[in-house]
């Protein structure tokens, strides 16, 4: 007979599987939620290589349950289909050579069916895997949790490429109609709080709860006394730098950005279009007249650091960002912008928690901690491969999911990028 201690074990083991069946069947269901109001030809587009299509995104994700689970613990286990392996990897080189990513809106086939039936067989074969009483089973729940917050990562991309994909349409299509607005009060105006310096404690560690391996190890840093920003820079923050020439003083610009404006010839913000001598904007609500007082996004790297030379101010470093949010109570990120609240596209800027709305540009170069270790195998490709030439950004935008977003997350992206809902927060010396 099994002692109690056996038994103790097997009901807590028994309850975290189920935890981990309803977190799974709820984040692969809320993706194709958020697919409903697609029309069948929008599940295939493409505009640029940086971008993917919706059905591409479904498909990859599938592809990693499949592949990092599927295969290597369930038993007898046969792939859907013998070239999805290939067409659905995105940069894995440890599997083997990826599909093009600059050719998957050419893939007319798998059709859209045939993906969502892909999806519903490998759900199938994982509710199958979890339910099993295997040796791996630890490894097996740590994968699947690393797949979910892998999907829930594409979800946020999928409103990222979709705005922008939709946004090379002159109809300027609507993704979804306007929502009632929440708070129509007006930006606050600008205040700074200050932080004191000191050596911090900044990172996690798994013990903490999930994290990517990105955020470890958790280590000591320090830091001179600086001041916060009470909320990101407006839209009429952006209006007034344009006005004043910000994009063609070259005094402003770091010589990476002022080289790459002058060749993109980048004049205002993305997706902000003038009619009729007034401005709009797109956004996943279709075009819409801006807003002075909503915050300012899809900022490139260079926009946002010229922006905070403008001000007088910078960029803060993702240090002082992490410790400011270390600071910031929970109920505070629990209540910002999410994706959870149906508006994706960012509010007014109100007095402002340091979390939701948008991502915010910090001047660091996105690289390792001190000792860090990627995991071993493909795994292993996850983050590290890409510390190179980026900057980490902070916080979460309206296409996050909340249950991602903690002080210590990181995202990266080059410094020209402005699919992605950025803007910035102005820091500056000083206590």
């Amino acid at each position: 007979m099994p002692t109690h201690s056996e038994l103790a074990d097997r009901e807590i083991s028994t309850r975290l599987q189920n935890a981990l069946h309803v977190e799974y069947d709820d984040v692969r269901s809320r993706f194709e939620r958020y697919c409903a109001p697609l029309e069948i030809e929008d599940y295939g587009l493409q505009a640029v290589p940086e971008t993917s299509p919706a059905k591409w995104h479904l498909a990859h994700t599938t592809w990693f349950f499949e592949t990092f689970l599927l295969k290597p613990f369930l038993p007898n286990y046969t792939p859907f289909h013998p070239r999805f392996e290939y067409l659905f990897n995105s940069y894995y080189n440890g599997v083997g050579d990826p599909f093009p990513r600059p050719q998957r809106g050419l893939l007319s086939r798998p059709t859209v069916k045939e993906v969502y039936a892909y999806r519903h067989a490998v759900d199938t074969a994982m509710h199958e895997l979890l339910s099993r009483d295997l040796p791996d089973r630890a490894t097996v729940a740590a994968r699947t949790e690393l797949g979910l917050q892998h999907e829930m990562q594409h979800q946020e991309l999928f409103f990222t490429d979709l705005k922008y994909n939709l946004a090379r349409n002159p109809l300027f299509p609507t993704y979804t109609e306007v929502p009632a607005v929440e708070d129509a009060s007006p930006a606050a105006e600008l205040a700074w709080h200050s932080f004191s310096g000191g050596i911090r404690q900044i990172g996690t560690t798994p013990q903490d709860g999930f994290c990517f391996d990105n955020e470890t190890p958790r280590h000591r840093v320090f830091l001179e006394p600086f001041q916060l920003a009470s909320r990101p820079v407006t839209n009429a923050d952006v209006l007034a730098f344009m006005r004043d020439g910000g994009y063609h003083q070259s005094s402003l610009w770091l010589a990476d950005g002022w080289a790459h404006i002058q060749t993109t010839g980048t004049t205002q913000p993305l997706y902000w279009v003038r009619q009729d001598d007034a401005w709009f904007e797109f956004t996943l609500h279709g075009l819409q007249p801006l807003d002075p007082d909503g915050i300012a996004c899809h900022l490139s790297g260079y926009e946002a650091d010229a922006m905070a030379r403008w001000f007088g101010a910078r960029l803060p470093t993702e240090f002082e960002w992490e410790y400011a949010a270390q600071e910031e109570a929970d109920a505070a990120r629990d209540t910002a912008h999410f994706v959870e609240r149906g508006r994706y596209h960012p509010g007014r800027a109100d007095d402002h928690t340091l979390f939701g709305s948008i991502w915010q540009w910090t001047s660091s170069a996105y690289g390792p901690y001190p000792g860090y270790q990627p995991a071993p195998g493909a795994i292993g490709e996850y983050n590290g491969k890409f510390m190179c030439n980026q900057l980490v950004l902070r916080g979460g935008s309206c296409v996050t999911d909340r249950r991602q977003v903690r002080s210590s997350y990181r995202n990266f992206f080059y410094p020209p990028d402005r699919w992605q809902f950025s803007g910035l927060r102005l820091a500056r010396n000083g206590g």
